[in-house]
């Protein structure tokens, strides 16, 4: 009994009972993210191949991979891939979720078809899009015809300009949804009384947008945008399923290329460093979420 009174005891103290809560999950974390992550930075640092572990090279891989001009065209792409896409979401989402904001009939089922491109599998939406892209059957070219827009089919996947612009339209049109219900609530979250007072004072609705909501919402975008971005950075499903990094790699990402290197290839340790250099960027992402949310 004294044994288990002081067992309780120190249970009692929040120091110790936070410790003994965030146990689990960070048990977890360190099996699934942390000692992957690790294995993957020594992975790069040794000449591994499929079949044999190689030796230890240090940052040979990386030079390599730096002296590569697929490796740089697959860095701008992704990076060209993240901002066009989190410009186009930020954009679309605030502005769909100004539209939901309102009261409107049938404003429940709207919120919820809203959700189908975020909880879809996302290679059934590449599949589905693959095939409204493609150059003979595509329901959008026949759509332009018809329209007397264009005067045959296009090949949206056929040229590098057409293949990158595609693949960002197909993530902004997946993402959208996770902007516009993030916005949602924030706006929900506005009181009303801020803008009646607005109203009084003879504030026109971009007035009261830009010195009300637009401020309101700012802590808001920061972590939407920082984790819509890692989520981008790091996108595979999309990108492999669509265009397996063509045409002639003009679509290839950090994650295509590192896939195409390691497995493909059997480069293991030139493909971990290839996965292991978008971290750069990535801590960056999240030096400003872990800012963003103290501030808040």
């Amino acid at each position: 009994m004294i044994g288990g009174s002081r067992l309780g005891s120190r249970f009692d103290s929040p120091r110790v009972l936070g410790f003994v809560l965030i146990a689990p999950a960070a048990i977890l974390l360190l099996g699934l993210i942390a000692y992957p992550l690790v294995w993957g930075v020594w992975l790069s640092m040794t000449s591994a191949t499929l079949g044999d572990t190689g030796a230890f090279v240090g940052l040979h891989n990386y030079a390599v991979i730096l002296a590569d001009p697929v490796f740089r065209g697959a860095a701008m792409f992704s990076v060209l891939y993240t901002v066009f896409a989190e410009a186009g979401k930020l954009a679309l989402g605030l502005a769909l979720a100004l539209l939901l904001n309102q009261n409107f009939r049938g404003q429940r089922s709207a919120r919820a078809l809203m959700l189908l491109p975020w909880v879809a599998p996302t290679v059934l939406s590449a599949l589905a899009w693959l095939w409204l892209l493609d150059p003979q059957f595509s329901a959008v070219s026949w759509l332009l015809v018809r329209l007397h827009l264009i005067s045959r089919n296009l090949d949206f996947l056929g040229t590098p300009a057409t293949a990158r612009a595609s693949l960002i339209v197909v993530n902004i049109w997946r993402g959208l949804p996770y902007f516009a219900i993030g916005y949602l609530a924030g706006l929900q979250s506005i009181s009303k009384d801020l803008y009646e007072a607005a109203a009084i004072d003879g504030a026109t609705g971009w007035q009261a947008f830009r010195r009300i909501t637009w401020p309101l919402l700012a802590p808001i975008t920061t972590i939407l945008v920082a984790f819509s971005s890692i989520f981008t950075l790091t996108d595979f499903q999309l990108i492999w399923t669509i265009t397996r990094g063509g045409p002639t790699d003009a679509t290839q990402v950090f994650t295509t290329l590192a896939y195409q290197r390691a497995i493909i290839s059997g480069q293991l340790g030139e493909g971990a460093a290839i996965a292991i250099s978008p971290i750069v960027f990535m801590i960056v992402l999240a030096f400003f979420v872990v800012r963003s949310v103290r501030e808040r």
